[in-house]
């Protein structure tokens, strides 16, 4: 069965639409957790467009499940984090244009620089994952250079139809089974919601759903606790 991150990026997006001290998102952490998350996510990016450096530091000193920092391969987020030490980094491709993050990260055309940061990171005892497209090619070279875990892009998926969608799930599926044969641990995130969340779920040896957006939505209409509540449900019933 698959666990479940939730993602708070978006609760930090509110507060730093007006630049103030509320919602706080480690507050929101912490009913987060009593919904069931098993692990919280946060991104931490370079311009600290939702996210800063005082929420990771007080998450990781709060929380009761994993803390997993979403942050792309700087020395500046290199320094943060094995100041920080997370329970697990995750490495993801970062433009200041974006609205989230686009597609995966490619790894094959930086493997050299990416091999050096990963030793970095494994040396302070954080386990690292990397935000990858569910390409066979990216998954091998992820395995060759010494990630532990990788998290499949779901964005997709999560925007194509019917047949499209189809094709799409059954990418990621074989996906999925190359990664484990070559004895990488497996996640998966961006863009899953109520609607498309359950076949993903569903995938045999699938690790952890990291989800934020939707979750957040629908808390709006009936709290936090309860919609990770709800999406728990959705994934610990495949």
């Amino acid at each position: 069965m698959a666990t479940l991150g939730v993602n708070i990026d978006h609760i930090a997006n509110v507060r730093q639409a007006r630049k103030t001290i509320e919602p706080d998102p480690v507050q929101y952490a912490f009913l987060a957790e009593l919904g069931g998350a098993d692990s919280i996510t946060v991104h931490l990016r370079e311009d600290r467009r939702h996210i800063q450096d005082r929420d990771v530091f007080l998450l990781k000193k709060t929380i009761k499940t994993k803390l997993n920092l979403e942050m792309a391969a700087t020395e500046e987020m290199l320094k943060i984090s094995t100041k920080l030490l997370p329970d697990y980094v995750t490495l993801v491709p970062e433009k200041r244009e974006e609205v989230t993050t686009e597609g995966g990260l490619d790894v094959i055309s930086n493997e050299k620089y990416l091999r050096d940061y990963i030793k970095c990171l494994k040396d302070s005892n954080i386990a690292v994952s990397a935000f990858i497209d569910p390409v066979d090619e990216q998954i091998n070279s992820s395995r060759e250079i010494g990630f532990d875990f990788v998290e499949l892009h779901t964005g997709k998926y999560a925007d194509l139809k019917k047949q499209e969608q189809y094709v799409e799930l059954q990418k990621i599926i074989e996906s999925t089974y190359f990664a484990i044969d070559l004895g990488l641990v497996v996640n998966a995130g961006h863009g899953l919601n109520y609607q498309n969340v359950e076949k993903i779920a569903s995938i045999n040896n699938m690790n952890e759903l990291n989800i934020g957006h939707s979750i957040v939505a629908r808390a709006l209409a009936v709290g936090l606790e309860k919609a990770v509540r709800e999406m728990k449900t959705l994934i610990s019933t495949n």
